[in-house]
């Protein structure tokens, strides 16, 4: 079985669950059958980062020691802040390190996962135009405004354009990430790591 390179973009402010629980799916599918399908890592622009609440985590790779993904991960979690100040994926959706970053392993990559506003980053990275989507449900709107050639699935979990993959609001990372699991491996090894991890999957043919 060919392991894949399983990376985890974070960033100061994402949201913890967005990125932890696609981080649990994928390392530890296969495990119990003593099958390693994916080398999952963080990696962030710098270390440490400050996930949501003052989290601290320490990245494994930054961008520039990163092995090129298999399947890179782009999580969520963000928003304005009182004093008008951007955080989170609000924040990095400008940030032109970050964009090129995406656009460069872009090409080499199988598949893009988005959870959440992840989905913001890939839209201001230019990857989404003339595709479907799907995002937080507090930010169908923005992603809108941003990427205007984009249809928007308000009533989609999970929405599969082949490359990118995009999962609605935190927890749905974790239902994106087991749908990835199904394609790639096959619904059974998808849904025996669903049992162990006691989630109550819901498997659809289309996402």
């Amino acid at each position: 079985m060919k392991q894949r390179n399983v990376a985890i973009l974070i960033f100061n402010d994402v949201e913890i669950l967005d990125f932890c629980g696609p981080f649990e799916v994928f390392s530890i599918t296969g495990k119990r059958d003593d099958l390693d399908p994916f080398d999952v890592y963080t990696v962030a622009e710098k270390t440490p980062i400050s996930a949501r609440n003052n989290l601290s985590v320490n990245p494994k790779y930054t961008f520039e020691t990163c092995p090129q993904p298999d399947i890179l991960v782009v999580p969520g979690g963000g928003g304005r802040r009182a004093d008008g100040k951007l955080f989170g994926t609000r924040k990095e959706m400008h940030n032109e390190t970050l964009l090129e970053w995406i656009n460069q392993l872009y090409p080499n990559t199988e598949h893009i996962l988005s959870v959440c506003t992840g989905a913001l980053i890939l839209a201001k990275a230019g990857l989404i135009e003339n595709i479907v989507a799907t995002t937080h449900h507090h930010a169908f709107d923005e992603l809108r405004a941003v990427a205007p050639n984009t249809e928007i699935r308000e009533d989609q979990r999970v929405v599969d354009n082949g490359k990118i993959i995009f999962s609605g609001g935190i927890s749905a990372g974790i239902d994106a990430s087991f749908y990835l699991v199904a394609k790639l491996l096959g619904k059974e090894i998808a849904l025996k790591t669903a049992t162990y991890m006691e989630y109550d999957w819901q498997v659809t043919q289309n996402g």
